[in-house]
């Protein structure tokens, strides 16, 4: 799989609390993906949360925002070193998503609608840490950036924020994602550089 990057300008030796070592801060947003930009559509786009007993809990783009989209304003770090902070961006909180999921798991497996695949802690979901975003700078999500609508997890590398997020699928145990099985840590903090095995 090919990695397109097109780079950013950063300043380097910022003092700012907000950003963790090793991270540049950017004005911009960089674009980083690994394989082709998929087109979707939201009247094709779907989200599926599956748990491990087979059961699914599916949303369309209408069902989605129904559930209640709030505004987000967080800092998003790339595993890459580049960091923005005070990002905006709209979406529905994974914790509303969850309400009527039953699972014993604390593992879920990110798919995307290309494919892609992450791993992360049920626990770094929950309580107001994640949201399946549509929105970012008062824009609605372009392709590049993972639109229709992405996951934001702001707190970990934003690897594990996948683009074209698709499901959810709980898991017993940690299983690493693609990126995971190519030498990316398994959890991904930026506070603690858990950027590679």
């Amino acid at each position: 799989m090919a990695i397109i990057n097109r780079g950013f300008g950063g300043r380097r030796g910022t003092s700012d609390p907000r950003l963790p070592p090793g991270q540049t801060l950017v004005d911009d947003w960089p674009v980083l993906t690994a394989g082709p930009t998929p087109d979707i559509s939201t009247d094709e786009w779907s989200f599926t949360i599956t748990t491990e007993a087979g059961v699914q809990h599916r949303w369309d783009w209408t069902t989605l925002h129904d559930a209640g989209a709030e505004d987000i304003v967080t800092d998003i770090h790339c595993v890459t070193h580049w960091s923005r902070l005070g990002m905006s961006w709209r979406g529905v909180s994974v914790d509303r998503l969850f309400e009527d999921v039953e699972t014993s798991c604390d593992f879920v497996m990110v798919r995307t609608h290309d494919g892609y695949t992450t791993n992360v802690p049920l626990d770094d979901l929950l309580e107001g840490q994640a949201w399946i975003a549509t929105e970012a700078d008062g824009e609605p999500l372009t392709a590049e950036h993972g639109g229709p609508a992405r996951l934001l997890v702001p707190h970990l590398y934003f690897w594990k924020s996948a683009k074209w997020v698709a499901e959810m699928r709980m898991m017993p145990t940690d299983e690493p994602g693609f990126w995971e099985q190519n030498g990316y840590h398994l959890r991904g903090d930026p506070w603690r550089e858990e950027r590679y095995w």
